[in-house]
């Protein structure tokens, strides 16, 4: 239930931005860090929370993360302001990467290797799956009918049940003996994607009252990740060995998975923005909308797998990317011919052509490439007959 809900976070509040922005009276460039803010924290604390359950125990930070992303969705829901509201959207970041990898250790710890272990983390896949697709619709729902407040809202009540579902249910572990933790690793692995999301936002502002900020964040980035590479040179526990690197298929693979993953990302985004103000789509109809987006992606995620065998991982990649922008290219030209005459009259017929075709290929071209690049050791050659 944890893993539904931490997966339903990440689509959930693409929808609901609209009203969030008319209500707080912000504008798209700041509705941003709702976005980002979750997932950057969520992102570079994951590691630090792997690191955290193996020295104090995984049955105590899973409960600590849980009741962290708990308390962030209830400030999140009754935010008095913009402010409070990204503060707690770092916050639920910080309890998905303190709870994610203990829970997945729980299971592994549960069940034993085997047919039940492989059960538990197909079921453990699904419902993110299935949290990812009715984070779209449900979002759409919610806004529509009880505000976008109860968006975050709904999940308390549910992580009540999983706190005491650990409680009684999970065994308690004898902690491992102390070790150091990376916690100058970890604080720049945030600051620095969080400088350069900063840099790369406020440029895009044309009449900011601070020309300065984008260049002296984008430098402040380069600055935090230089720091980084220090600071795991020194540490005795790093959470990034160098010796990583070393590695030039495993180099390339998270590269091209951050790359493709962060443009798919962001096309969530945009295609909100898109639906609302070009298209006059409200939130329950936006929501639907996207809902093949969410479908396509689980459809590739299932069949991708299957195909690594036979292609490999390097036929499957390229196979996406070329998909992908093939997608886009031929969407763009479609959408030009067809701009005269997409008005908010006819929003209900352009959404359900043009947009919802290309988007949930491209959609579906992009996990294609993304799902061979996250394969532990990507393959280039044929599987034997």
């Amino acid at each position: 239930m944890l893993q539904f809900f931490i997966a339903v976070d990440v689509t959930v509040v693409n929808v609901a931005l609209p009203s969030i922005g008319a209500d707080f009276g912000v504008d798209g460039h700041a509705l941003t860090w709702v976005v980002v803010g979750y997932t950057i924290t969520g992102g570079g604390l994951l590691m630090l929370g792997g690191r955290l359950g193996d020295v104090l125990g995984r049955r105590r930070i899973l409960l600590f993360g849980t009741m962290l992303f708990g308390a962030a969705s209830l400030l999140a829901g009754l935010a008095p302001s913009f402010a409070v509201l990204v503060a707690a959207r770092l916050l639920q970041g910080a309890g998905e990467a303190i709870a994610l990898p203990a829970a997945m250790a729980v299971i592994v710890l549960m069940f034993p290797e085997g047919p039940r272990r492989s059960r538990a983390l197909s079921v453990w896949a699904a419902v993110a799956s299935c949290g990812l697709v009715l984070g779209f619709v449900g979002s759409g729902i919610i806004t529509e009918l009880l505000g976008w407040r109860w968006t975050f809202l709904v999940s308390v009540p549910f992580i009540l049940v999983v706190l005491a579902a650990v409680i009684f249910l999970v065994p308690s572990e004898r902690p491992a003996e102390p070790a150091p933790l990376d916690l100058p690793g970890s604080l720049l692995l945030i600051a620095a994607p969080l400088l350069f999301t900063l840099g790369v936002v406020e440029a895009g502002e044309t009449d900011s009252t601070l020309p300065w900020l984008p260049p002296v964040a984008l430098v402040g980035a380069v600055v935090a990740g230089a720091l980084f590479v220090g600071a795991e040179r020194r540490s005795r526990k790093p959470l990034v060995p160098l010796r990583f690197f070393r590695n030039r298929p495993r180099v390339l693979a998270n590269l091209a998975t951050a790359l493709l993953s962060a443009a798919l990302s962001t096309s969530f985004l945009l295609f909100t923005y898109y639906l609302k103000d070009r298209l006059g789509a409200g939130p329950l109809q936006a929501g639907l909308t996207m809902l093949p987006l969410a479908v396509s992606l689980i459809v590739a995620s299932v069949l991708v797998p299957r195909l690594l065998g036979r292609w490999g991982a390097r036929a499957c990649v390229l196979a996406g990317i070329g998909f992908t922008m093939r997608v886009i290219i031929r969407s763009s030209s479609r959408q030009r011919s067809h701009r005269s005459t997409c008005r908010r009259a006819s929003a209900s017929s352009s959404v359900g052509g043009v947009f919802r075709s290309a988007s949930s290929t491209r959609c579906a071209g992009s996990t294609w490439a993304i799902t061979p690049s996250r394969s532990p050791a990507p393959a280039t050659r044929r599987a034997p007959p």
